[in-house]
């Protein structure tokens, strides 16, 4: 199913408790995400590894509690929501509780954000969310930057409304952000317009790569602006891979995590011949834990 269907079809959310981070959310402190040594394979390895859900959406769409269970077993501590699946809230809540694992944050859409935020915002509460994702933008706001930068008002208004309920709220690259409109460049615009206080930005290394673009040099220049990333790999044809088995340099990526701003890592394969398989094979790359 195409993700952006899928998204409609879906129903998002997110929340959290105690510590306020730089966008006002409120959930638990962050720990320490990066190990201080490499594997001796030279891996890059992480200390806390999270799911995009996306990645399992049949498995979901079919069992979401022994798909929760199979993610935990696997050893991930954190998911990422793209739908509930017709569970409420509070159910979703009692599975993630039950198998050990936390929710930071769901991918919803912008006509849920238009209309259901209230809604959306009451659930994450109630599910744990700290951040509320907007996954990607309609083609006709990549062709007008004038309405890109009318559309990022309204974003900054929804980003208030979320840091009022103590929830985050940030926005999601595709590849197309990165093609040149109007003399200027679509994410590049978002970075500019979107308040930094209001609108964080979940990184996706496959997509911003196919774009053509290093995100070393994001950091750089929008240091603290990446509290949430997506970590899918890419080969040399082009093609997405389990993580690890690309060309993307994840160590060069992770020693920079601090300058980024990184908190929450997910890993997501959106086509993944066999999803058990890969969201195994990708939590062995990033851990350094044998199989």
């Amino acid at each position: 199913m195409d993700r952006r269907v899928f998204l409609r079809l879906s129903t998002g959310s997110a929340a959290g408790a105690v510590w306020l981070g730089p966008w006002g959310v409120s959930g638990c402190e962050p720990a320490a995400q990066t190990g201080e040594e490499p594997s001796a394979g030279g891996r890059p390895l992480l200390q806390r590894v999270g799911l995009q859900l996306y990645t399992l959406r049949e498995l979901m769409a079919d069992d979401v509690a022994r798909t929760l269970d199979l993610v935990a077993t696997t050893g991930y501590r954190e998911v990422e929501f793209a739908g509930y699946f017709g569970r409420s809230p509070a159910t979703i809540r009692r599975l993630v509780d039950g198998v050990g694992l936390s929710a930071p944050s769901a991918h919803v859409s912008l006509p849920q954000l238009r209309d259901e935020l209230d809604t959306l915002l009451e659930a994450a509460t109630t599910v744990g969310h700290r951040f509320l994702v907007l996954p990607w933008l309609p083609g006709e706001f990549y062709q007008s930057l004038d309405r890109l930068r009318r559309l990022c008002e309204e974003l900054n208004g929804i980003g208030d409304a979320c840091r009022a309920a103590g929830i985050g709220f940030a926005y999601h690259n595709q590849a197309v952000e990165f093609e040149p409109v109007d003399g200027g460049v679509p994410y590049d615009v978002m970075l500019e317009e979107c308040d930094p206080e209001l609108v964080a930005m979940q990184v996706d290394f496959f997509w911003m790569r196919a774009g053509g673009r290093n995100p070393l040099e994001y950091f750089e220049t929008h240091p603290g602006r990446f509290p949430l990333c997506h970590v899918k790999d890419m080969d040399a044809s082009g093609s997405m891979v389990d993580v690890g088995q690309g060309v993307i340099d994840w160590a060069a990526i992770f020693e920079r995590a601090e300058q980024a701003g990184l908190e929450h890592y997910f890993v997501e394969h959106d086509q993944p011949r066999d999803p058990e398989r890969s969201i195994r094979q990708s939590f062995v790359y990033l851990t350094g834990v044998s199989e």
